[in-house]
């Protein structure tokens, strides 16, 4: 077996997956190392991809060059494009997928890799080499006595490090339940002397859809016409599955208060800090006792199996609290529990300690992405796995790392919000983390995004060309759009403007106009100059973008004065403690996090505006000296 890698990877989760053939799509000789081969891709909690500011994390994704957004587009057994009733800032894609297929097809994928090998086996601890500068990673010691050698290294372990899972009064040591922990790996790097802390997270019951009564259930369907992850896909044709919709009820409420005590959430058994934006069941309804009932969703898990998520009732309780609790849910009183919920908790590293890169600042060509981050879900592990393998990549080639700000996409901030903030609780994307929401939407992350992923070597001819097509028809129809004006005669009643037949672009930005309306002639006038079919969300930027022009222009100002504060860089040996005018605490925020931009350094909690001021002015003087 080979031994000399550019790049290796350990884990095979989401951030493992994206990380291992990004660096090989490179062009780069990569090793992805797992415990269990059947598990690569697994989807751990529910199997859905993307939701509110998830979905526009895997947009990003997908336009970078990355996986995630094809891989559901295949295997999605139902697609719903959620908060269309606001505006487009906010529109995310949400699908639920086959558990099983979306497995498989990702092994399929990462083997077709050429510059990709796959093993299985359990990595006992880094291979560090250190001299009187610094600490650096030269590869990883398997446990059954290999050792593989590298450039450098990526850990997506998840929560596999030190994982301990309660439920009820039980604990056991696992990464997921039923697979072993890493061990010795976490505490070597419990021992490398980066700060880390513990985390928690959770899952909710499984049941059996044939033991139902489904008839009590509120159905959901998904879209008629499914909104596409990748920008591959130019349309969704199957079948799509229902899920169902229920409610807790007042017994549901006296069987977890009355077995509170036996909580492992409660008993003090679980130190690791939960989400907050997830939380289990019980912790519902001990902090919020004036809520009466919670929304519980059955989602399916496939399309050849009969396992039934319970979404929205996360839960460490004890398995015979847990079957109380189903039973207490009109159309679940004969329900069987397949798999009990659980909690789980694991070492997290302070993502402080890495550079925007996510590089680790202490120890050179070390990467870390996904959960061991600080992160929780599937999309934000991507993210950062696609963002550490392309810049493991870029460090072996000897080139800058990519570095995505946070005008550019929610991957940036992301990023960003993690290195300057820290994560006390799992760190969970929302939209209002973004301040320029309307210029970070679905609809053109491949226009911010794909020329980066087209420079780092990750985007296709084929994407590239599509790419390239998609903006030659934009630019055309915006063009035309405030070139010409309304045609009366050729549009119905309802659609006429009043006498001063006004431009199209003016008319598009009346409430009841939409572009849908002038489809047919838009296609015309593309076809006239040769530019084709119409490609999958064109119309939708081009009305988006004509509709908000003022706000899309108030945004790119307020943009350019982010960028002129993040263009004035900080010294990384500066020494806070000789600046006059900031207050020790501040020195000591400052110091942790070791900003790289004014901008970074103002984002960093408990650093005020003065001190950005004081900052600000040493930093000029001692420029000008």
């Amino acid at each position: 077996m080979r031994s000399a890698y550019d790049v290796i990877v350990v884990g095979g989760g989401h951030a493992g997956c994206e990380a291992g053939r990004a660096s090989a799509r490179m062009g780069l000789k990569t090793a992805l190392v797992a415990m269990n081969l059947d598990m690569i891709g697994q989807m751990s909690c529910n199997p859905a991809i993307g939701g509110i500011a998830k979905g526009h994390l895997v947009r990003e994704v997908d336009a970078l060059g990355g996986l995630m957004g094809e891989l559901t587009d295949a295997v999605g057994i139902q697609f719903r494009l959620l908060n269309t009733s606001r505006g487009p800032a906010v529109w995310s894609p949400r699908a639920q997928c086959d558990k099983k297929a979306y497995r498989v097809r990702m092994r399929e994928v990462l083997e077709q890799e050429p510059n990709l090998r796959i093993v299985q086996a359990e990595v006992a601890s880094l291979l560090m080499e250190e001299d009187e500068h610094k600490r650096r990673v030269r590869g990883v010691a398997l446990r059954d006595g290999r050792s593989l050698h590298s450039h450098t290294v990526i850990i997506t372990t998840g929560t596999f490090l030190n994982g301990l899972a309660h439920v009820g009064e039980s604990k056991y040591t696992c990464g997921r339940n039923g697979e072993a922990p890493s061990v010795m790996l976490g505490d070597q790097i419990r021992a490398s002397g980066l700060r880390w802390n513990r985390l928690k997270t959770g899952t909710p019951p499984r049941l059996d859809g044939r033991t139902i009564d489904w008839s009590q259930f509120q159905p959901q369907e998904g879209d008629r016409v499914p909104t596409p992850f990748s920008f591959l896909t130019e349309r969704i044709e199957r079948d799509q599955v229902k899920c169902y919709i229920s409610h807790t009820t007042a017994a549901t409420r006296d069987a977890i208060l009355g077995g509170l005590s036996r909580s492992p959430l409660y008993s003090g058994d679980i130190e690791g800090i939960g989400p907050r934006y997830c939380p289990s069941i019980e912790d519902k309804f001990v902090k919020f006792p004036d809520k009466a009932q919670h929304q519980i969703f059955l989602e399916p898990e496939g399309l050849d199996t009969n396992e039934i998520y319970m979404n929205g009732m996360s839960t460490s309780m004890p398995v015979d609290v847990q079957e109380a609790m189903i039973a207490s849910i009109p159309g679940l009183e004969n329900a069987e529990m397949i798999r009990p919920g659980y909690a789980i908790e694991y070492d997290a590293i302070d993502p402080r300690e890495l550079n925007h890169s996510l590089e680790v600042k202490a120890i050179e060509n070390l990467f870390l992405a996904g959960q061991i981050n600080g992160t929780s879900g599937y999309e934000e592990a991507a993210c950062q796995g696609l963002l550490a393998g392309i810049n493991a990549g870029c460090k072996v080639k000897g080139k800058p790392p990519l570095v995505i700000d946070r005008t550019a996409g929610y991957t940036g901030i992301l990023v960003d919000d993690l290195i300057t903030k820290g994560a006390d609780e799992p760190y969970r994307m929302f939209t209002s983390r973004a301040e320029f929401r309307l210029h970070l939407r679905i609809d053109n992350a491949d226009e911010r995004l794909t020329p980066l992923g087209r420079e780092v070597g990750l985007v296709t001819e084929e994407r590239w060309h599509l790419f390239s097509r998609k903006q030659r028809q934009k630019q055309f129809l915006m063009e035309w759009l405030s070139g010409n004006r309304v045609n009366s005669a050729s549009f119905p009643d309802f659609l006429q403007a009043a006498d001063d037949r006004p431009l199209l672009s003016e008319w598009l930005r009346r409430p009841e106009a939409k572009i849908s309306h002038i489809e047919k002639k838009l296609q015309e006038r593309l076809c006239g100059v040769g530019l084709g079919e119409v490609i999958h969300g064109v119309l939708t930027t081009v009305e988006t973008e004509v509709k908000y022009a003022g706000y899309i222009a108030q945004q790119e100002r307020q943009i350019s004065r982010l960028k002129a504060s993040e263009s004035r860089k900080i010294p990384m040996e500066l020494a806070y403690d000789g600046i006059p005018g900031l207050s020790r605490e501040t020195c000591e925020k400052l110091k942790s996090v070791n900003p790289g931009t004014l901008g970074q350094a103002g984002r960093i909690p408990g650093v005020t505006p003065a001190a950005i001021a004081v900052l600000d002015v040493y930093l000029s003087m001692t420029r000008n000296a």
